[in-house]
């Protein structure tokens, strides 16, 4: 959690009045891009309360670790879920959430698929593909806005919206400070990816310097309890043995587009001898270093896109304050799912629910693999612990 998290935080009271209760979806050990969070979900949701979150709800696993469109989906489903939410808010470069509506809507209609499957040409990207077929549409200036990574995610949370007929209304709010995944650490707001990057390289001070306060603190308890910095490369030769032990026909049940990527994958792993090596070796202009991530990261945590389900089954707790408690004793009334605020409230869950739970719960085991500290990766801890209450 960075200063930008923190303002937008401010801006959504600013805007919606002091009094404003906040809700946040939060991916939960692992992250869209497809890797590890540096710091473990319990520890980084209290950090969310403290900096001025009330309630922070776990995104599950199948939708935190997939595309932009099933990440935002699943962002959507869980406030929507709450039954207490007006607004869906967040950042994006344009700061115009007419504009990505109006973008969401052209990509939702009959005519914009006949036209990008027009542009869909052997070579080039799917994302340059859509934008050029948007063009066609709305005008240059409108699809333009497909070229940024915020902007993208916005519209993406717009499209799930207007899917679902939601009454809710998106707000966003002007990215300010660092661009999303620019790793320059100048200025008093970086991005997350600038902060990973200075962990990796030892620039803990300045890394620290660019967290909300209260990750700061989080994160040196972590780091004190040998859980945080966690990174990917921890656990290499766990995911090269796991790759390594796949069969073609495994590696193509990862391929969600049947475009041939998985081959290149699994021809890549056969020989290469560190993670960033497969993708480097598996990558072309096609395809987008992040979608590879998380085919990799998919094989390491036994995932496979056909077994994802469609609908989020549950609500779960991860921090709440005072108003956060308020407002789950409201969801008790208003919540279309189950709301789990302790492990075992998973007993009253349908067979497809508790599944899915025993996947995060085996997910979270292996993401304490990384833990620096060894002797602090101690398994079971999605059975044990409770939401962080500030």
């Amino acid at each position: 959690m960075h200063m930008g998290h923190v303002h937008l935080l401010e801006e959504v009271r600013r805007l919606l009045g002091q009094d404003t209760a906040i809700i946040c979806a939060m991916s939960g050990d692992f992250v869209q891009r497809g890797d590890f969070a540096v710091v473990n979900r319990r520890a980084r949701a209290g950090a969310a309360v403290q900096s001025g979150a009330d309630l922070v709800l776990e995104i599950p696993l199948p939708w935190a670790v997939a595309s932009a469109e099933r990440f935002a989906d699943g962002g959507v489903q869980v406030l929507l879920g709450t039954g207490v939410v007006d607004h869906i808010a967040f950042g994006s470069e344009c700061g115009d959430a007419e504009a990505l509506l109006e973008v969401a809507a052209c990509l939702l209609s009959d005519t914009f698929q006949e036209e990008l499957r027009r542009s869909l040409t052997a070579g080039r990207s799917y994302a340059a593909c859509r934008q050029k077929a948007a063009e066609r549409l709305i005008g240059p200036e409108k699809a333009a806005l497909l070229e940024s990574p915020n902007n993208i995610l916005g519209i993406e949370y717009c499209k799930s919206l207007l899917r679902r007929e939601s009454l809710v209304q998106p707000l966003t709010v002007p990215r300010v400070g660092a661009a999303h995944d620019e790793e320059d650490a100048d200025g008093p707001i970086a991005s997350a990816s600038a902060i990973r990057a200075l962990l990796r390289v030892g620039e803990r001070e300045t890394a620290l310097d660019r967290m909300a306060p209260a990750m700061r603190q989080a994160y040196e308890v972590e780091e004190a309890a040998g859980r945080a910095p966690v990174f990917q490369e921890t656990c290499q030769r766990a995911i090269l043995a796991r790759l390594r032990y796949m069969t073609e026909a495994d590696f193509a049940a990862l391929d969600e587009g049947r475009e041939g990527l998985c081959n290149r994958l699994y021809d890549a792993s056969r020989t290469a001898a560190s993670v960033a090596e497969i993708l480097e070796k598996a990558k072309t202009k096609r395809y987008a270093y992040a979608r590879l991530r998380r085919m990799v990261l998919w094989a390491y945590l036994g995932l496979t896109p056909a077994a994802f389900p469609a609908e989020v089954p549950y609500l779960r707790v991860l921090a709440a304050n005072a108003t956060g408690r308020e407002l789950l004793a409201r969801m008790r009334k208003t919540a279309s799912v189950p709301v789990l605020t302790k492990p075992a409230d998973v007993r009253r869950l349908g067979a497809e629910a508790r599944e899915l739970f025993q996947l995060e719960a085996r997910a979270a085991d292996l993401y304490a693999l990384a833990y620096p500290d060894l002797s602090a990766a101690v398994g079971g801890s999605v059975w044990r612990e409770g939401p962080v209450i500030v």
